[in-house]
């Protein structure tokens, strides 16, 4: 397919305390009244990379259970004002991610944490004081990148995920399920508490 372009994964540790500044809603809220459409855009409700995307703020650098949760319920309001730019599945095989990336799909980075923490992040600027031992998302990262981190469900092998860009506009995350339930022993029993996905 033309315009498709497979993203490398990056795993290990990569400066775990890079989020060390969170998003308040306050300070979101003043950041977008001041913001550029293409920022907008980006953390628009319903984007992947927006705060409110769960219908309440949530702030992008917490990681969020996503495959927990059916897209259609958790996006049904969203949904039906068209204003969702994101979706997720899971089948007997995998677990899947799709989400526009607008004006942002060039420089789209998927890291996995861990084994645990996928991790879509980018940057749209450069720093402008630079630093030796912080990088661009330390500080008041929003206004240089965006980012979003999602945990792994217990039966995910991360290392089989691919990550696509379509046309620098669509994400497609495909992340494997073990089917050999080889080695569990990491983490806790919520995934399997949680099989039968809802939301009240």
């Amino acid at each position: 397919m033309a315009g498709r372009k497979q993203l490398e994964i990056h795993a290990g540790d990569h400066a775990p305390q890079k989020w060390c500044i969170s998003l308040g809603e306050e300070v979101f809220k003043r950041f977008l009244s001041q913001g550029s459409p293409a920022l907008h855009k980006v953390f628009n409700e319903g984007s992947l990379f927006s705060p409110l995307l769960f219908g309440k703020f949530f702030d992008p650098s917490d990681a969020f259970p996503l495959w927990e949760f059916e897209s259609d319920v958790l996006l049904s309001n969203l949904r039906s004002s068209g204003q969702s730019t994101v979706d997720w599945v899971q089948t007997d095989q995998e677990y899947v991610l799709k989400a526009e990336l607008p004006g942002v799909g060039n420089n789209v980075q998927v890291f996995v944490e861990k084994g645990k923490v996928v991790e879509v992040s980018g940057q749209w600027k450069q720093q402008q004081r630079e630093s030796k031992t912080k990088d661009w998302r330390s500080g008041q990262w929003w206004e240089y990148g965006y980012v979003r981190r999602l945990e792994l469900p217990e039966d995910a092998d991360w290392r089989r995920m691919e990550a696509y860009v379509n046309n620098d506009l669509l994400l497609e995350i495909r992340i494997p399920k073990n089917l050999l339930d080889g080695d569990t022993s990491q983490g806790n029993d919520v995934a399997s508490k949680d099989s039968e996905v809802g939301v009240n």
